[in-house]
């Protein structure tokens, strides 16, 4: 009786410290000069945080990172693909982790081409050690931010997964501020069926106001929303 209790109590502990590794904040340095790598390694775990480097964009994008939440600071120019690529590459493959840039030869145009990518800053070194903290420090609250609206948006499209076609079409027509008489007339069907539809809605979705549905379906990705019941 004992042993099985503490064998959940360990269970129940060593679950809860996996988590907790794996909300803590990953920094992910990309660098091809060594000397310049390891100072911001040390950095980085001075200011209290974990840290990974890569001596070019290739390792990176080989590697198999652990899931946790974070940002990348990379060289700009660097032998073979360069930090912008790698900001390309991450966007492709749906990893759009935030990047901090740093360079010793930037210019106004290759800033702007990152800003507008999403860059969350593009330094110039030398860099002061605290205005790059502050930068690394936005980056990962804006992870931690991307992170759970993805999580938000999964879990939305598995109950979204639990409708009807006419369910969906009646979600849709909802989410746009249609009355229940208009959506009868529009599909054809009676505003007694309407309420119906709407009522499972509400509970597959587990909604319990407009408010909240409105909410779901701006968040849920453009494709699905104009695509109706498919």
């Amino acid at each position: 009786m004992s042993v099985s209790h503490e064998s959940r109590v360990l269970r129940r502990s060593q679950a809860v410290g996996n988590q907790a590794e794996a909300d803590r904040p990953l920094v992910i340095l990309v660098d091809d000069d060594d000397s310049i790598r390891e100072a911001l390694h040390e950095l980085t775990l001075s200011a209290g945080l974990d840290a990974i480097s890569f001596a070019s964009t290739r390792d990176l994008l080989e590697a198999e990172l652990p899931d946790r939440p974070g940002c990348v600071v990379s060289d700009v120019r660097m032998p073979g693909l360069s930090g912008l690529d790698l900001q390309c590459r991450l966007a492709e493959s749906g990893d759009a982790k935030p990047i901090v840039f740093l360079t010793a030869h930037g210019d106004i145009p290759m800033s702007v081409q990152a800003m507008k990518a999403g860059a969350v800053d593009f330094l110039t070194k030398p860099v002061r050690d605290q205005i790059l903290l502050d930068a690394i420090a936005v980056g990962i609250e804006r992870d931690i931010k991307q992170r759970a609206h993805s999580r938000f948006v999964k879990e939305q499209l598995g109950k979204l997964a639990l409708l009807t076609p006419r369910e969906r079409q009646v979600l849709r027509e909802v989410a746009v501020g249609r009355l229940n008489k208009q959506i009868a007339f529009d599909l054809g069907i009676s505003e007694i069926t309407v309420k119906l539809h709407r009522s499972n809605v509400m509970r597959k979705m587990e909604l319990t106001s407009v408010g909240e549905l409105v909410r779901v379906w701006e968040a849920l990705p453009a494709d699905v929303r104009e695509g109706g019941e498919a």
